[in-house]
């Protein structure tokens, strides 16, 4: 095997291999060989089948497997021998004239191919103690408690149907059908059917509940309502909806008392108990959004501390899977960039910068964890596992059996779990202090690189997201 590099450019290598036909050939014979003690055809006694029988029948298939073998063999010794780190998987470029490849596959002549491949960079990780992060934190308020107290007891009161022709009021609960469209088109989200929404509890879209103030069951209403800039399905912020609502049923809410009586109707010794959960569970909600913030910063400060030649293949890989996902939402949504008071072009500069700086942090926080020696657990593993199962209720022996027969979602449930202890030991190692901000600061959610896809079966559109008890 004779291996030439003919470039060597930043990050890319490229690389003429020739195989001799003579080598070929006998790598060829030794396979035949090996076949020749297994294999049982009619008219022969095992062990006995002339070798030159087998190359007829089974010889363009054996050596197509040679000839496989010779690439992956002839990769090894270019990475072996010029201790390269590959960024991906290596490109190879057989010969175009399909002659020669006959030949090569019947030992006739040399095999000459090329490997193109991207190397990882190398660069040093340097001393994270210079890093200075904020912590931010927020005390628990009784009247935060108090909230999430209420909140928890309308989801548990009971409803008693008013007299015909009764009109609604705030705070009673309808039971509606409605069909949204935007500019005369139907959307996803828009349809929903047998919904219960209680007027005043501002869970749909801004100006939504307020409309049907005053309908009475039986009554068909149409409601013009604005999507808010900040929507999660980015395809409808800031669209403005039309929803044509049937009122099928208005019941006004039946007193309820908040105390010992309640809680332990709901599993807890007293309301007291009761408030120290909802307390505990508020206090948990604030350290994660603190962690989420302070994350943010972190990969915010590395992004500007760490600058090197990224390897282009798999910021293209970045990049297509991003543009993919904007393709998709420009499809579903029908808006173009034009709606985004932007053009084409300047929305892929925009999305090949963010694919720049996740390519460049994930290989940043993998060096780390390399030379950190950061491990993951097979317990950690279990646990992880356990929980996605748990996400699919009814499914979780389907989704158990899945995770363990497929390699490579293992690696991609692998991968969020390392990432948060590579930052772990990179927070350790920083200077953070701690700084006490309003709750509503702390809880304002983190801007992303890219918008939120809807859900593979989505609620309604018009429902809101519920605020965190």
């Amino acid at each position: 095997m004779q291996v030439t590099e003919t470039l060597s450019q930043g990050l890319k290598r490229e690389y003429d291999i020739s195989l001799p036909a003579s080598d070929l050939a006998a790598k060829l014979n030794g396979q035949l060989a090996d076949l020749k003690k297994k294999v049982r055809i009619n008219g022969f006694r095992p062990g006995k089948v002339p070798v030159e029988h087998l190359r007829k029948v089974y010889g363009k298939s054996v050596m197509a497997d040679v000839v496989q073998e010779a690439i992956a063999d002839a990769n090894r010794k270019i990475v072996d021998d010029n201790h390269l780190r590959l960024a991906r998987e290596p490109k190879i470029e057989l010969p175009a004239d399909q002659a020669v490849i006959d030949a090569a596959l019947e030992a006739r002549g040399d095999l000459n191919f090329k490997v193109a491949l991207e190397v990882l960079p190398v660069f040093e990780v340097g001393n994270f103690a210079e890093i200075s992060l904020e912590r931010l934190t927020a005390d628990v308020e009784e009247a935060d408690v108090d909230a999430a107290l209420d909140r928890l007891a309308e989801e548990r009161r009971a409803y008693t149907e008013k007299p015909e022709g009764a009109t609604a009021e705030n705070h009673d609960r309808l039971t509606i059908d409605f069909d949204g469209t935007i500019k005369g088109e139907a959307f996803e989200g828009g349809m929903g059917r047998d919904i219960e929404v209680v007027l005043g509890s501002n869970t749909f879209i801004p100006g939504f509940e307020e409309q049907l103030l005053g309908v009475a069951a039986g009554e068909k209403r149409t409601i013009h309502a604005t999507f808010p800039d900040a929507y999660a399905v980015r395809a409808l912020a800031g669209q403005t909806g039309d929803f044509d609502v049937t009122v099928k049923a208005v019941a006004q809410r039946e007193p309820l008392a908040i105390d010992d009586e309640f809680a332990k109707g709901i599993g807890f010794e007293s309301l007291d108990r009761l408030k120290d959960m909802i307390r505990a569970r508020i206090a948990s909600d604030f350290a994660r959004a603190s962690r989420e913030k302070m994350k943010r910063q972190l990969l915010d400060r590395l992004d500007a501390l760490y600058s090197f030649e990224l390897p282009e293949g798999l910021v293209n890989q970045e990049f297509d899977a991003i543009w993919g996902q904007v393709v998709r939402e420009q499809q579903a949504s029908g808006r173009s960039f034009a709606d985004e008071n932007t053009t084409e072009e300047a929305a892929r500069a925009d999305y090949r910068k963010i694919a720049q700086r996740r390519v460049r942090l994930g290989l940043l926080l993998a060096e780390v964890g390399t030379k950190a020696d950061v491990k993951i657990t097979d317990e950690e593993m279990t646990q992880a596992l356990i929980a996605r199962a748990r996400s699919f209720p009814g499914q979780e022996k389907q989704v158990w059996d899945f995770y363990r027969n497929n390699q490579q979602a293992m690696v991609e449930l692998r991968a969020p779990i390392y990432e948060e202890k590579v930052v772990d030991h990179i927070l350790g190692l920083a200077r953070v202090e701690e700084r006490k901000v309003s709750k509503d600061y702390l809880m304002k959610p983190v801007d992303d690189d890219l918008p939120t896809l809807a859900a593979a079966e989505p609620p309604p559109a018009i429902e809101a997201e519920p605020p965190a008890d």
